[in-house]
């Protein structure tokens, strides 16, 4: 056995080589031995499903699919891969974020179109995703993820050895969390090369790369201020998973050697027309955020956090950011699950694993409910957590999860008591009356500024801000008569 392991140490560099392809976009070689490009195309159809469940699905709006479809492809076809057929979605999230799977799978956010000032930078965006998957940066992820699981160079690959299969029945399990991590430096500057090359075949500037990523900077600078923790990395959005920099859009656009276009194509009038009228914000079916309440109009259930808190809403769950470094987690048990639940004591205590402590059934507001709590240690630091769950309905329980570090439990044990009863059903009425947000185009008029606009639009803070971020503005910018700006109305 140590002869077959020499002997495979002393050829893993040939075996490596081996595995090497030649990259079509890049004409460089990179290791991409355990995803084929049959397999990519299988893997993203087969991802792609599970995509639309984990992110709210699809966003239904033909004008602005149509739209999205007819600037993506108007790329594909200049792309290192014409053949592929692509497929682009526009995701029901109002979260700024993009991101590719293998086989040619773009999906783009609702909340990143509504940003996103012009087609061109919509545009540079698709391109950016389509770099990706030219450039096969998901297989190679992949294919280095999978030699290091499976130890090439280590007594693991003896499992293969034996008859377990490295294939690529596993990676359906992963690939679906890898478009989530961040992509290296050089595969960021690969993509954001490839892209100048696309828009500018397509008849963009390619410069619009540089102006949404500083939109997109402002808008994580809104969102890192109004959650009360302007310093924290930002995590979970497209600022997260694609790390650049100004000087790195600047370095691609030397790198990939084109020259511009003498008329570029901006579309500023085309894209704002489309998107007139659209969903801003949380959607009426993923519950809706206002302010410090979050309301779900489907379900008919309310509850409201503290002052000092930030609401974030996602398709999977409800989380607040509060003071002291509290977090507030909401989500819904799976509805079989529920369905098997007896007591709701008996419930909490598994939950907690039996580390619970004065687990006890209460009342809220007319819902069988329960309790407890114990002291843990988190990635973070010790964390003192209390569960409770909600009998809504007997495929329905609700719960919560509060967690706050040891020394702030009691300074804010009495306002998170208060989110749990806070907690009730919406009358039909009530349900009915729940408003949703639309970005709306309008055209200034003498008089107009940023201060005034932004005043109107039914937010909770940041309205400035928030104005400033939608229209590309900054500090000291006026409004011309005339042109046109984008506002959120009810």
């Amino acid at each position: 056995m140590r002869r077959f392991l020499t002997a495979l140490a002393l050829l893993a560099p040939l075996l490596f080589g081996a595995a090497c392809t030649t990259n079509p976009a890049t004409g460089e070689q990179s290791f991409t031995a355990f995803m084929s490009e049959q397999d990519e195309l299988r893997v993203g159809a087969e991802e792609h499903p599970k995509i639309l469940k984990d992110m709210g699905g699809e966003y239904m709006d033909p004008t602005i699919q149509t739209y999205v479809d007819w600037v993506g492809e108007k790329l594909a076809k200049v792309s290192d891969l014409p053949g592929l057929k692509f497929k682009f979605t526009v995701l029901n999230d109002p979260e700024i974020n993009a991101f590719a799977l293998p086989g040619g799978y773009v999906y783009i956010t609702r909340g990143l179109i509504a940003l996103a000032e012009n087609e061109a930078e919509m545009a540079g965006v698709l391109a950016h995703e389509i770099g990706h998957v030219t450039a096969r940066h998901t297989a190679q992820r992949y294919s280095a993820a999978m030699a290091t699981n499976l130890g090439l160079l280590g007594a693991s690959v003896l499992g293969s050895v034996f008859g377990v299969p490295a294939d690529l029945n596993r990676v359906a399990g992963q690939i679906g969390q890898l478009y989530l991590q961040a992509y290296s430096r050089d595969q960021e500057l690969e993509a954001d090369m490839l892209a100048v090359r696309y828009l500018t075949r397509a008849g963009y500037d390619s410069r619009t790369l540089e102006t949404f990523f500083r939109k997109m900077r402002q808008h994580t600078s809104i969102t890192q201020r109004v959650r009360g923790r302007p310093d924290e990395d930002p995590a979970g959005n497209i600022m997260s998973t694609h790390p650049r920099t100004s000087d790195r859009i600047a370095q691609a656009i030397q790198l990939a050697r084109v020259p511009p276009n003498a008329n570029p194509r901006v579309g500023r009038e085309d894209y704002l027309a489309r998107i007139d009228g659209m969903l801003w914000g949380d959607s009426p079916d993923q519950g809706v955020v206002h302010g410090r309440v979050f309301e779900h109009p489907e379900l008919r259930f309310r509850f409201e956090v503290p002052p000092g808190f930030y609401l974030i809403n996602s398709p999977r769950q409800v989380a607040a950011h509060g003071p002291d470094r509290t977090i507030i987690l909401f989500n819904q048990l799976n509805q079989k699950e529920a369905q098997r639940v007896g007591a709701m004591r008996s419930y909490v205590s598994s939950w907690g694993g039996g580390r619970l402590g004065g687990v006890e059934r209460i009342d809220v507001n007319g819902l069988e409910a329960a309790t407890g709590s114990a002291r843990i240690d988190t990635s973070e630091g010790v964390r003192d957590v209390r569960l409770v769950a909600i009998r809504f309905a007997r495929d329905r329980v609700y719960r919560f999860l509060f967690l706050t570090p040891p020394e702030a439990t009691a300074r804010r044990g009495e306002d998170l008591r208060r989110v749990t009863y806070s907690f009730r059903r919406l009358t039909e009425a009530e349900a009915k009356a729940v408003k949703t947000l639309k970005l709306r185009v309008r055209t200034v008029t003498p008089g107009d500024t940023p201060d005034k606009l932004a005043n109107l639009m039914p937010l909770e803070s940041f309205r400035l801000d928030w104005f400033m971020a939608l229209n590309g503005l900054t500090q000291g910018d006026r409004l011309t008569p005339g042109t046109k700006v984008k506002v959120v109305t009810p």
